[in-house]
């Protein structure tokens, strides 16, 4: 059996998986594992904690690991040692998130695969391979569209009063939060693109006001502008989407695509089932055999 592992900043899904009764075994969702933000120790921990002890380990031949953080081999490196405590013995890869978004949207084909959850990111890919990705560079510089800039956006706009009265008693009201809970939240405790990726359920929820979905349709233009623009031929592929926010917002996704004189080719909540069909051994037909099979 294979365990395939998707994992964002936020949440890590793990599927089961035995390819020849094409079956889902189980499934669990974690924490989400970060190597820019958490240790090795760290992600031992979680995955020990979590995911070993919730598994037939012995059943398991190999572990693929999709990863937020982990594009550089360093921090991949990071995660295969955290993972190797505890499943040694077992083949594991690690890939970035981006991999794994690649290889669910497109399979074998070519295209323009974006992701837009906590975080976004993106890159053209032959059908093998990343060609070229252009730097998401994180919240605080980039990641535009994601749910951390879309987070970050609102509250700006909340605390320099660029959301109508009606809005801001809004936000209050639902949230719960305070001012300095809000700074707190962003400056002091960890995983501040965690919290403000949390607010994106306020935005759902009010994405029709004027305010929201200005908020909203801009910062998925800037995502096409400073990221998918920078592709030689982007006109011409097929531009795909994964993640939480392309899901919830994919209304104002094509909108905001349309605005910017392109098309969205599709959008999916997550890649689990695209990387089950990935690493689907090819079905052999019956003239593939002979004798000595």
């Amino acid at each position: 059996m294979i365990l395939i592992a998707d994992s964002g900043s936020t949440k890590t899904h793990w599927c089961l998986y035995d390819p020849k009764s094409e079956t889902k075994i189980k499934e669990l969702h974690t924490n989400g594992i970060n190597p820019f933000y958490q240790t090795e120790v760290q992600i031992a921990d979680e995955v020990f904690t979590n995911v070993h002890s919730k598994l037939p380990v012995y059943e398991i031949d190999s572990i693929f690991f999709y990863g937020a953080g982990c594009a550089f081999p360093e921090k991949k490196e990071t995660v295969y040692k955290a993972i190797s405590i505890s499943f040694p013995g077992i083949k594991i890869e690690v890939h970035s998130d981006m991999d794994g978004a690649a290889r669910a949207l497109l399979g074998r084909n070519a295209g323009i695969a974006c992701i837009l959850g906590t975080g976004s990111n993106s890159c053209y890919y032959d059908g093998s391979k990343i060609i070229s990705n252009v730097s998401p560079l994180g919240f605080i510089l980039g990641d535009e569209g994601s749910g951390a800039v879309l987070g970050k956006l609102l509250v700006a706009d909340l605390l320099k009063h660029q959301l109508s009265k009606e809005l801001e008693e809004r936000f209050f009201d639902e949230t719960g939060l305070t001012v300095p809970e809000i700074m707190d939240g962003v400056y002091r405790k960890p995983f501040p693109n965690r919290f403000l990726a949390s607010l994106s359920y306020f935005l759902e929820n009010h994405k029709d006001h004027p305010d929201i979905h200005r908020l909203i349709v801009g910062s998925f233009r800037s995502f096409f502008v400073r990221n998918v623009f920078q592709y030689d031929h982007f006109r011409e592929s097929e531009i795909h989407f994964i993640g939480s926010i392309a899901f919830l917002f994919e209304s104002e996704l094509r909108e905001a695509a349309s605005l910017e004189g392109i098309q969205v080719a599709s959008v999916v909540r997550s890649p689990m089932d695209g990387l089950i069909t990935y690493h689907q051994p090819p079905k052999r037909n019956l003239w593939d055999y002979n004798v000595s099979d």
